[in-house]
C-alpha cells in the first residue's frame, strides 16, 4: 500500500498512459458505454472462451474419458486453480478450494464453526448485511434448536454515519463475550465499501472464545487478503465479481491450516471429499482428504470453473494482488481528486477516506435526494454502475480493465446529469 498521494495534478490521459497495466483492458471483452459495475459482475476475460470451448472439445472428443485424461482431467480439475486462489486470499495450498456457490459455501462452513451449547450460542453479525448472510447465520441458529431473537446479535452505524467504528465491533465482541459462538463479518460491505478490520476482529473474537469468519465476496480480487496470517477460522466469496469468472461462478471456501485434521469438526460429508485414491473403490466410509477439499461435496462444474481459472491466470500475469492494488490506490486517488474538484457538496462518497478501509468500489450518495433519477439518467447515457436501496450509486473502477479514462468521463456525465 502506498505511503501518500503520488499522481497529483496528472490528466486521466497522462496516468493511462503510464499505466503498467493498461493492456489488460484490451484483455477483456467490455460492454459498450462506461462499465463500473465490477463490483456486481465482472467483464469477460477473453481467454475464458478458449478454456471453456477446450473443454466443450474435450468432452466432444473424450466423453467420460474426460474425467480422467491429461493434465485438464475433470476429476482434479479444481486442483488447476488452488494455487492461485491461495495467493489471492492469502492462504496455503491447503486452506483454499474453488466450490458451490457463496451462501452453500456459508452454510456448509457454518455447520463446522457454529458449535453453540446452552451458555454460547450467539452469533454477531452486521446489522445491514447482505440478506444472504442474515437469512443463513439466522437459519443456522434455527437449525440448531436456538431462537434467532436470543442468538442473533447485530452491530450497526452510529446515529447520523453510514459506515461502523472497529471500536464498537471489536467492544460488541468483548460484551457478548462469554455467550458468543461465532463472529461472522463482510471482508468489505457490499453497500458502504468499508473495509473491516479483519486482523482485529479475527483477534478479539479469539479472546473471548469464538471462531471468526468472513464473507468475502466484495474483498477477494479488490484488496490484499492475509487469511492465513491473520488466524481466520473460515471464509467464503462468489467469484463473479473481481474474478470475472461469470454470472453464478463457483465460488471459494478458506479453512485454516490448523482445523483441516480436526476430526471432532462436524461437518456435511460427500463424495469428493474422501480419499481420492480409494475414492472409486466405491467404500462407505469417509477417508477425509488432509487438506479443505475434505468439505467438498461434489465434482467441480468444469464449465464454470474453467472460466475462472483464465481469468486467474489474466490476473498471475498482472502481478497479482500487489499490482492490482497498487492501481487501485491511484485510480481511488484520482477519483477522489475529480469528484472533490466537480462534485463537491452535491455528490457524497460514504465509502471511507483511509486506503486501509476501502476497496475500489465508491458508494455516491447524491445530496439532492435524487439518487435514483440520477442513477437512470446514468443508465440512459450508457454508464454502467449500480443502484442499492435507499439511496446509494456504487461504482467500482476494477484495476485490471478500468481506465483513469472512465473515471474521468464517469465524473463528467455525472456531473452533467445533477447539474
Amino acid at each position: 500500500m502506498s505511503d501518500g498521494p503520488t499522481i497529483a495534478g496528472m490528466t486521466a490521459a497522462e496516468l493511462d498512459a503510464a499505466d503498467p497495466l493498461a493492456a489488460f483492458r484490451d484483455e477483456f471483452e467490455i460492454p459498450d458505454g462506461i462499465y463500473l459495475v465490477g463490483n456486481s459482475l465482472g467483464a469477460l476475460p477473453k481467454l475464458a472462451r478458449e478454456y471453456v470451448n477446450t473443454e466443450l472439445d474435450r468432452w466432444a472428443t473424450l466423453g467420460v474419458e474426460g474425467h480422467f485424461t491429461g493434465r485438464l482431467g475433470w476429476k482434479d480439475y479444481h486442483e488447476l486453480v488452488a494455487d492461485q486462489l491461495a495467493a489471492i486470499v492469502g492462504g496455503h495450498r491447503d486452506e483454499v478450494v474453488a466450490m458451490n456457490a457463496l451462501t452453500v459455501n456459508l452454510h456448509v462452513l457454518m455447520v463446522s464453526f457454529y458449535r453453540p451449547t446452552p451458555q454460547r450460542h450467539k452469533i454477531l453479525i452486521e446489522a445491514h448485511a447482505f440478506p444472504s448472510d442474515h437469512f443463513a447465520a439466522e437459519s443456522q441458529i434455527r437449525q440448531r434448536g436456538f431462537d434467532p431473537a436470543d442468538s442473533l446479535i447485530t452491530i450497526e452505524p452510529r446515529a447520523g454515519e453510514e459506515t461502523l467504528v472497529a471500536e464498537d465491533i471489536l467492544a460488541a465482541i468483548a460484551e457478548h463475550g462469554d455467550e458468543l459462538a461465532l463472529v461472522m463479518l463482510p471482508g468489505v460491505h457490499y453497500y458502504t465499501g468499508q473495509v473491516m478490520p479483519m486482523a482485529d476482529i479475527v483477534a478479539a473474537g479469539h479472546a473471548v472464545g469464538a471462531q471468526v469468519g468472513f464473507d468475502l465476496a466484495h474483498a477477494v480480487g479488490n484488496i490484499e487478503l492475509a487469511l492465513h496470517d491473520w488466524d481466520v477460522d473460515f471464509a467464503a466469496w462468489c467469484s463473479y465479481k473481481y474474478l470475472n469468472s461469470g454470472p453464478g461462478g463457483v465460488a471459494g471456501a478458506f479453512v485454516h491450516q490448523r482445523h483441516i485434521n480436526d476430526q471432532s469438526l462436524p461437518k456435511f460429508l460427500g463424495w469428493w471429499g474422501t480419499n481420492p485414491a480409494t475414492r472409486f473403490e466405491m467404500a462407505t466410509e469417509f477417508d477425509p482428504i488432509p487438506t479443505v477439499d475434505s468439505w467438498q461435496l461434489s465434482n467441480a462444474p468444469i464449465l464454470p470453473m474453467a472460466a475462472l481459472r483464465a481469468s486467474l491466470d489474466i490476473i498471475e500475469r498482472a502481478g497479482g494482488m500487489p499490482a492490482l492494488r497498487a492501481k487501485s490506490e491511484k485510480q481511488i486517488e484520482f477519483f477522489d481528486r475529480r469528484l472533490e474538484e466537480t462534485l463537491a457538496g452535491r455528490v457524497e462518497n460514504i465509502t471511507p477516506r483511509a486506503l486501509h478501509e476501502r476497496g475500489c468500489q465508491y458508494a455516491l450518495q447524491v445530496l439532492a435526494g435524487e439518487g435514483k433519477h440520477v442513477f437512470e439518467a446514468l443508465e440512459e447515457a450508457r454508464v454502467l454502475c449500480d443502484w442499492r436501496e435507499p439511496d446509494v450509486i456504487r461504482a467500482a473502477p476494477v484495476p485490471l480493465y478500468n481506465s483513469f479514462a472512465d473515471i474521468d468521463r464517469f465524473v463528467d456525465i455525472l456531473d452533467g446529469i445533477v447539474a
